[in-house]
């Protein structure tokens, strides 16, 4: 958990209260729980004797809804008093399993859709609440970050739409673009990575890996990850290599520009295992890609890490190349919709962040300092340093 004496020594800034919309229900839950037992903890461990209202309760969980009318539209219902408190809204915009009616149809929730749900909820509570702040997982039009021609803008029309409804603190994790920030300069806005969680995972679920640079590289899948991959790769001691992607820009396919060839940069891979390291899959075809070229160059066992995993295309592709030994482990965090077919593969590793969303949340309700909680360098080295006594 965050730093027990840094929360003794502080005053909450006020009750603190969580509504998981819906989509977000799962990870509501386990933050929630971790945040019952930190505050159970501290309560134990101090000793100045002050005790504050609604501070170490048995849910910290509100009943909030968005229900819908006949035609689709919604509105946003919090069915508890949160005058003055330290809200939390919770929101995953990318669970595409919930579905509603509209005039008589099925429909299923899109990211626009859950984007309206959340700024329905803060509506709700606006002028009520002592602060709001949003917790957004998988940034909502975060790969729209930047514009090059005549298109919009919509991550940074997003951000400071939720600023102007009176939002005091924006959390992310691993957003596609943190630059995008530059958009609400003067508000509160945080970017988190689960480095710490990912080698938690590929220890616990690869325990014969072997950390050091005759057994081990980091691959960066294009150059947008380099700065993840760099960091990764230096705080293991390893070294580590990228592919650039060339892409085709006189055509778009989708939405985007089809990539022609994958280029590789970097000291020879053969017989080592390798990490790739993304900050999600989409449709997965560049992630496949890059690991046949690696298997190709004679690379030993390819683990895939990736905050997100969307599998936007599905599943067939990723399970035919298991079998043919192109990908041995893909591990994705817990922060965003995973599909029942995908955590029953037998590849996959999640990686579990309800704790450290806990810890986040419980230190800004503080108002002191993150950047223990933010800071996994230490972390990592104990991590390494037991994983090594274990092995001899």
């Amino acid at each position: 958990m965050a730093n027990l004496d840094l929360l003794e020594k502080s005053i909450p800034v006020a009750p603190i209260k969580i509504a998981a919309l819906k989509g977000c229900e799962e990870l509501g839950k386990t933050v929630n729980d971790y945040l019952v037992q930190f505050r159970k903890e501290l309560m134990e461990h101090r000793t100045n004797g002050i005790e504050w209202s609604g501070y170490a309760e048995e849910s910290y969980l509100i009943n909030c809804n968005c229900p819908r009318f006949g035609t689709g539209e919604a509105k946003g219902v919090i069915n508890e008093s949160i005058r003055g408190v330290d809200l939390f809204i919770l929101c995953d915009i990318t669970n595409y399993s919930i579905t509603y009616k509209v005039s008589g149809y099925e429909n299923h929730m899109s990211p626009d859709d859950h984007f309206q749900d959340l700024k329905r909820i803060i509506a709700a509570a606006t002028g009520k609440a002592h602060r709001i702040n949003v917790v957004m997982p998988f940034l909502y039009e975060g790969r729209q970050h930047k514009r090059s021609k005549r298109e919009s803008l919509d991550c940074a029309m997003a951000l400071q739409e939720l600023v102007y409804m009176g939002v005091s603190n924006i959390i992310t994790f691993d957003a596609h673009d943190p630059r995008v920030q530059n958009a609400i300069p003067l508000s509160g806005f945080d970017n988190f990575m689960p480095t710490y969680q990912f080698l938690k995972a590929l220890l616990r679920s690869v325990p014969d890996l072997q950390i050091d640079n005759e057994h081990l590289m980091i691959i960066s899948p294009d150059e947008g990850a380099m700065a993840r991959a760099v960091y990764f790769s230096n705080i293991l001691g390893v070294d580590m290599g990228m592919f650039y992607k060339r892409r085709d820009y006189s055509t778009v396919v989708n939405g985007k520009n089809p990539i022609v060839a994958h280029e590789f940069l970097g000291d020879s891979v053969a017989g080592k295992d390798v990490i790739v390291i993304d900050d999600m899959i989409s449709s997965g075809e560049s992630m496949l890609d890059v690991a046949k070229q690696l298997k190709d160059r004679n690379a030993n066992r390819v683990f895939v890490c990736t905050t997100f995993g969307l599998f936007t295309d599905g599943l067939k592709k990723f399970d035919e190349y298991y079998e043919k030994g192109y990908i041995h482990k893909v591990i994705t965090t817990d922060l965003n919709y995973r599909t029942p077919e995908l955590l029953e593969r037998p590849y996959y590793e999640p990686a579990a962040m309800g704790k450290y969303l806990a810890s986040i949340m419980d230190t800004l309700n503080h108002d002191v300092s993150v950047e223990k909680v933010r800071s996994t360098t230490s972390k990592i080295t104990k991590l390494l340093a037991k994983n090594r006594e274990e092995k001899k």
